[in-house]
């Protein structure tokens, strides 16, 4: 798998959003690259996915392959704690029916808006959250959610009479109630 390379890390094989995942985000040792990203063999030395893919004609995506959906697809799992395998199906679904570019498009929204949350609204804990968040809730409503957020500016009427523990909260509060009215848990499965 070492020469395993993507023109698109970050919307994976798979279908998972490596541009919203915490290990794509950090800077450490720990950074994921995304799928097919530079050295991606060095942190994935083996990937089921990229093998099967590899069997099958060395497609980009899975919804390119006459198998899908396969069983990946269309078996529920809820031992997953992977709670951003989530979408995988539908994302992929979307990227076929309307197009890579369309797809990559709404992908590359999402990711500015996590950016403004890890910026401005993350009180040094909630990073993993707003990646769960943004990568599960749709776009439409993360686009509201962001526009109510920066118009309230949480429970003041500045940003700047916050502490960033009380600013976090409110954001994690708002997201919580976004995602419950969609019958969404944003908790971790176990």
């Amino acid at each position: 798998m070492k020469q395993y390379t993507r023109q698109t890390p970050q919307f994976s094989l798979c279908g998972l959003n490596c541009s919203l995942c915490p290990r794509f985000r950090t800077t450490g040792s720990s950074r994921c690259p995304g799928c097919g990203g530079e050295d991606f063999y060095e942190k994935h030395p083996t990937c089921g996915v990229i093998s099967c893919s590899q069997r099958h004609g060395g497609v980009e995506y899975c919804f390119e392959c006459s198998d899908y959906p396969c069983d990946r697809y269309t078996s529920k799992n809820d031992k997953d704690s992977f709670i951003s395998y989530m979408n995988g199906a539908s994302d992929m679904e979307t990227a076929k029916t309307h197009g890579l570019p369309y797809y990559l498009d709404r992908l590359s929204r999402k990711s500015e808006i996590l950016d403004v949350l890890l910026r401005d609204w993350d009180n040094g804990r909630l990073k993993a959250y707003f990646c769960r968040a943004v990568n599960v809730l749709p776009l439409e409503d993360l686009e509201l959610a962001m526009s109510q957020l920066t118009k309230t500016n949480g429970p003041s009427k500045s940003p700047n009479d916050l502490d960033p523990t009380t600013k976090g909260k409110f954001a994690k509060d708002f997201f919580d109630k976004l995602a419950a009215a969609r019958g969404i848990s944003l908790q971790l499965r176990r």
